[in-house]
């Protein structure tokens, strides 16, 4: 049986506020479990300038086997990182850090963050997102009258997808803005709340990230109008929509780059690296001739682009356009080359301007590895990156030695295996050290446009137990469009299938199946509070199964994600109260030793439970 472990995160129960200003004080709680042994003190362990400081904390209430304790911290540091130290009457000493339970000393990268840089839009926390490939979403009348470009290798809707050689960015399905906007309500259907569109600037390929202007939207798209027009209703339907924006570079037909290439003393000459004086070489996105990197160390591309009212970043943002956010493309290695670092430089221009323009809006930035240490709330309201959720679940859940492809970032070729325990250990390490906001606001994708799609090398019955961890663990849950369509790709550009739009006529195929079972665990996530900004706890972890609850003042959600049959018991205090079913095909029932969970597998199920009543801070 699992023991029960003092515990502590981000979320309103154990924190006064998590937008605190430098120089406030903010009440913490840490929970203790009766069964860990009597205990004589508890303070906290702040860091201020690097110099370790101490609060101590006293007991405000004790319920269900629970004793809380709480204490204050003065916010000395715009990242202001904190631990808790637990004395025993019987004489030990440990730590409890963002990372858990340590009987020895915890690493200050590990603590507990409270962050005083703007925070996140209050409706971020409860976004579920849907991204959508324009080329391959739908295409309305209009697109018919269009001519496709030079670059384009034109295709049928039910063409396959090319994803190897040379014309996989040339096949072009011709998906446009306003087929977008035309099925809007399968979007509302599905329960997401926000759409992310990949780039909608011109360009010469199907993905667009080699853009050629900034300043408007492809005419292959429908233009400027288009994406009014789209905007205008997504708002009215309920959703908003943030757009694709690569800060690292551009293509190599950009308006920019064309004015200086081969061009010394053109104006905009120190937008990119050369690496000779007649300016013909340049540093590309990993090598790629037709990515040519910026060159942050320009104050003018800075203006242009990032900085200000008259600048990219706002322009999409401020009406008629009125754009919801921004993702942000390889932000990882943004404004990073050789021994330059202008990362936190573009990051904080970019958010400056957001909030100037508009403050109700989103930042999200791709880091595809270990995106610690740049999303420490300055800026980025969370992360797009594969390390903490994405390729973990893909190891846990794909059938053994199944091939990993595209942008999963996985060097040896194959899906490592995984157990539910090793699942678990990396979803700690890589969220652990971010703030608890900035936690909630990582994206959690089972898949994406630069990656195959989950499906493809699932276990049997495993894409309901990986889509309800998207779902209910803290995070952004994301759909790319098709996946509840049930289709499958080898790699990231095989995945981008135009939609299969008749699929769903037929209540008997597996797409209509699909459907339902996405937009029935969507429901859950948008119907349960505790699943936006609630606490988290781990109950068990073992090698077929996890199981966690989300905590609230208002309700809490237990949660049990099973990789084949299992049977366990949690120790009597692990949760309080009966447990009402939400969907799901295990059972939860309290014992005299405990709470035994059992069921299937693999399968996914939760419960609702009572919210945890506590005194006022």
């Amino acid at each position: 049986m699992p023991e029960l472990l003092p515990h502590h995160d981000g979320s309103p129960l154990y924190v006064s506020t998590d937008a605190p200003a430098l120089g406030d004080t903010v009440r913490v709680r840490v929970r203790v479990p009766a069964t860990f042994g009597p205990v004589s003190s508890i303070r906290t362990r702040s860091n201020p300038n690097r110099e370790p400081q101490y609060t101590v904390a006293s007991p405000v209430h004790a319920e269900h086997g629970w004793e809380w304790w709480e204490a204050d911290i003065t916010v000395e540091n715009p990242v202001h990182g904190y631990r808790f130290l637990v004395q025993l009457a019987d004489g030990r000493v440990g730590w409890l850090s963002a990372g858990g339970w340590s009987w020895t000393e915890t690493l200050d990268t590990e603590d507990f963050k409270l962050v005083t840089h703007a925070p996140p839009p209050q409706w971020a926390r409860s976004t579920v997102l849907y991204q959508i490939f324009p080329d391959r979403f739908a295409r309305s009348g209009a697109a018919d009258a269009r001519e496709a470009p030079a670059w384009a290798e034109p295709a049928a809707w039910t063409d396959e997808v090319v994803h190897i050689g040379p014309s996989t960015p040339r096949q072009f399905y011709g998906g446009d803005l306003d087929g977008i906007r035309e099925h809007l309500d399968h979007v509302t259907a599905l329960g997401a709340t926000m759409i992310y569109l990949t780039p909608i600037f011109p360009a010469h390929s199907n993905h667009r990230y080699d853009a050629l202007s900034f300043h408007s939207v492809d005419p292959l798209l429908g233009g400027d109008a288009a994406l009014v027009s789209l905007v205008e209703a997504a708002h009215a339907a309920g959703l908003g929509v943030i757009g694709d924006l690569t800060s690292n570079h551009s293509g190599d037909a950009h308006e920019w780059f064309t004015s200086s290439h081969l061009t010394p003393g053109a104006p905009e000459s120190d937008f990119y690296y050369w690496h000779d004086a007649e300016q013909r070489s340049y540093e590309a996105w990993l090598g790629v001739p037709s990515l040519p990197k910026f060159n942050w160390n320009s104050a003018e591309l800075r203006r242009r682009f990032i900085e200000g009212a008259g600048s990219v970043v706002a322009k999409w943002l401020e009406p008629p356009y009125s754009l919801d956010g921004w993702r942000i493309d390889v932000a990882n290695m943004t404004g990073r080359y050789l021994e330059e670092d202008l990362n936190e430089v573009v990051r904080r221009t970019i958010r400056a301007t957001m909030l100037e323009v508009n403050p109700d809006t989103i930042l999200l930035g791709e880091s595809t590895n270990d995106a610690t240490a740049d999303f420490q709330g300055d800026a980025w309201h969370g992360a797009m990156t594969y390390a903490n959720f994405t390729r973990p679940v893909w190891s846990w859940l794909s059938e053994p030695g199944s091939p990993a492809r595209g942008g999963l970032n996985m060097p040896l070729g194959v899906i490592p295996p995984f157990t539910a325990e090793q699942f678990a250990e990396a979803h700690r390490r890589f969220t652990a050290p971010v703030p608890w906001r900035v936690r909630l606001h990582t994206m959690n994708a089972l898949d994406t446009h630069d990656t195959p799609r989950f499906r493809t090398h699932a276990l049997p019955g495993a894409v309901p137990v990986a889509l309800g961890l998207s779902l209910t663990l803290p995070g952004i849950p994301v759909i790319f469009a098709g996946d509840e369509f049930a289709l499958t790709g080898d790699d990231g550009e095989h995945s981008r299938t135009p939609i299969p739009w008749t699929a769903l006529e037929d209540e008997e195929t597996d797409a209509a199946a699909a459907f339902a079972l996405y937009r029935r665990l969507v429901a859950v996530r948008r119907e349960h509070p505790a699943l936006d900004g609630g606490g988290f706890r781990w109950l068990h972890v073992g090698d077929d199964l996890v199981a966690f609850v989300r905590e609230s003042a208002a309700e809490s959600v237990l949660v049990v994600a099973a990789r084949n049959a299992f049977d366990v018991t949690l120790p009597v205090h692990a949760i309080a109260g009966e447990p009402v079913a939400i969907v799901g095909d295990a059972s939860a029932a309290h014992a005299p030793d405990g709470i035994r969970l059992s069921g299937p597998g693999p399968s996914f199920t939760a419960w609702q439970l009572p919210g945890i009543e506590l005194p006022a801070f």
